[in-house]
């Protein structure tokens, strides 16, 4: 009995609904793609160092190499608890065994810098220490995730400015927002190495850094929406 109770309940509750409610699909309705675009100057750059002892044989320790690199990147401004760590480290002690061959280590490091300028001081103090294994690992921006938000948001304003210059013509307006559907999700930047330029060193007589450039990061985003088409 219970049961036969809920039962007639569900029923006439789904044919209420369907009696009072209306699917959106059934409404008059305009649908529009909002877009939005934006490039932003990239604020994080990341530096990977590579320091291989075996490069230096009969010259400098790595232990040295290390010691003048940190004091080149501390002159430059580079806080080092902050803003650099040692990603890896490693030796051929097992090919020693193998080979007899003598031992030496390597080392790999990240750092971050703020600026093409402060990157481009970098290379020019490193590979005046004979460090040349040097690469733009990737970029990214510090605000990111604020600037997607802020960036969907606007393709959303984008679409409804689209909605109401369609229903303009006929008279009629929008009405509230009654489906909305992202259509692609956002994209960063592309690989680090696509993204530089270097325009040229110049004179060693000047000392100064390299011209590194690096391309904007593109965001773009899209959102389809549709709206009520109200009536005249």
């Amino acid at each position: 009995m219970k049961t036969t109770f809920i039962l007639l309940f569900m029923l006439f509750f789904v044919d209420s609904f369907a009696q009072d409610g209306k699917n959106f699909i059934d409404q008059n309705y305009v649908e529009v793609t909002g877009k939005a675009h934006r490039e932003i100057v990239p604020d994080e750059i990341y530096i990977q160092i590579n320091i291989n002892e075996s490069d230096y044989k009969g010259k400098e320790s790595l232990e040295m190499l290390e010691k003048q690199m940190l004091n080149k990147l501390v002159g430059i401004g580079i806080d080092l608890k902050k803003d650099f760590s040692v990603k890896d480290m490693s030796s051929n002690f097992k090919n020693y065994w193998l080979k007899k061959a003598n031992i030496y280590s390597s080392k790999e490091y990240e750092l971050i810098v703020n600026s093409a300028r402060v990157a481009g001081h970098v290379f020019r103090e490193l590979e005046a220490l004979g460090i040349s294994n040097i690469s733009i690992e990737k970029v990214d921006h510090s605000d990111i995730e604020k600037l997607q938000k802020e960036i969907k948001s606007e393709a959303v304003l984008d679409a409804k400015e689209s909605a109401e210059m369609l229903a303009k013509p006929l008279g009629q307006k929008i009405g509230k927002a009654i489906y909305i559907r992202e259509n692609e999700p956002f994209f960063r930047a592309q690989q680090a190495s696509s993204m530089i330029r270097v325009k040229g060193i110049a004179p060693e007589a000047g000392y100064a850094d390299p011209d590194i450039d690096f391309e904007k990061i593109s965001l773009d985003y899209s959102v389809q929406v549709y709206f009520e088409l109200l009536a005249p």
